[in-house]
């Protein structure tokens, strides 16, 4: 089967096509033939030597990617069969392999993909719409609730702004004057241009901001609280000072990593098929310019997501 491995921590030249063959698959596991992943900036960061890079690094070879949408080809599982069209987040936070032709998956962290969707838009809502689902989920939404959402035009915002929407909330995202109708057709109820000042200028009294930025938005975040209010950091290198800092404040401050769920992989897989969430994938490369979609991430100013299609 055709794959990428990593060579070692780099640029994109470090990611090597290959050929190796059809993983095996043990009880309790199905084999997914790959129709499309989704990349995400933990794909770049491990690449680079950083993120889940020293994690994996004794491993050999190293196959990047994490989030597939497939066909099962072959089942040790009651819970899928063979022709049975699945999506999800492979063994994340650990060795995900998803860079090939075929990937053996843990049968309890897939969903079937709904009829409706494509594999692009079921691989894009993988680790991205996991995160955001995961991240609200772990705070209490009441209707009406004022949320900030940072980057809410990107991965894990554009999913965020969706969700939180479906809870019931009044929705603020950030992004640029040139994602405002983006983020407002998404359902957020207001836009506020990152570049255009301060935003806790602008608000206060808010229930709960969710930080995708981390770093000084910890602290700004902060000052839009209202007292016992929530934020939410996805990891950062201040992380670990999240829950300090609110607390200081009587406000309450946490940071979780995603985690594979096939749980919360058929919730999402229901949100999708009602039209409740939606993809927007940005940009579908070929699986021959792997390399490409890197870049696009690395770009920093990718709307939504970014997804390679074999």
């Amino acid at each position: 089967m055709k794959a990428i491995i990593l060579q070692g921590a780099g640029d994109i030249d470090q990611l090597i096509h290959t050929t190796l063959p059809v993983p095996e698959i043990a009880d309790g596991e199905v084999l997914v033939q790959v129709k499309a992943i989704s990349i995400n900036p933990i794909d770049v960061k491990t690449r680079s030597g950083k993120g889940m890079f020293g994690k994996l690094q004794a491993d050999n070879p190293i196959i990047l990617g994490w989030d597939v949408s497939g066909t099962v080809t072959a089942s040790r599982s009651p819970l899928f069969k063979e022709g049975d069209e699945v999506f999800g987040m492979i063994n994340f936070p650990g060795h995900g392999k998803a860079y090939a032709e075929y990937v053996a998956v843990p049968a309890e962290q897939l969903a079937r993909k709904p009829a409706g969707i494509s594999h692009e838009e079921a691989a894009a809502a993988t680790l991205a719409a996991l995160t955001a689902l995961q991240a609200l989920n772990s705070t209490q939404i009441h209707p009406g609730d004022k949320v900030l959402i940072h980057a809410a035009a990107g991965g894990v915002g554009h999913y965020a702004v969706q969700l939180a929407k479906e809870a019931g909330a009044y929705v603020i995202g950030t992004a640029s004057a040139a994602n405002r109708d983006f983020v407002l057709g998404l359902g957020a109820d207001e836009h506020f241009d990152y570049k255009s000042g301060a935003f806790e200028d602008h608000y206060h009294d808010l229930d709960l901001v969710l930080d995708t930025m981390g770093g000084e938005y910890i602290d700004r975040s902060l000052k839009v609280l209202r007292p016992q209010g929530t934020i939410i950091s996805l990891p950062s290198g201040l992380r670990e000072t999240v829950g300090e800092k609110a607390a200081a404040q009587n406000k309450t401050g946490y940071f979780i990593v995603v985690a594979s769920s096939g749980t919360d992989m058929h919730r999402l897989a229901d949100l999708l098929e009602r039209g409740k969430v939606k993809s927007h994938v940005s940009a579908v490369f070929n699986f021959d310019d792997m390399g490409k979609a890197h870049q696009q991430i690395e770009s920093g100013s990718t709307r939504g997501k970014v997804v390679v299609a074999l």
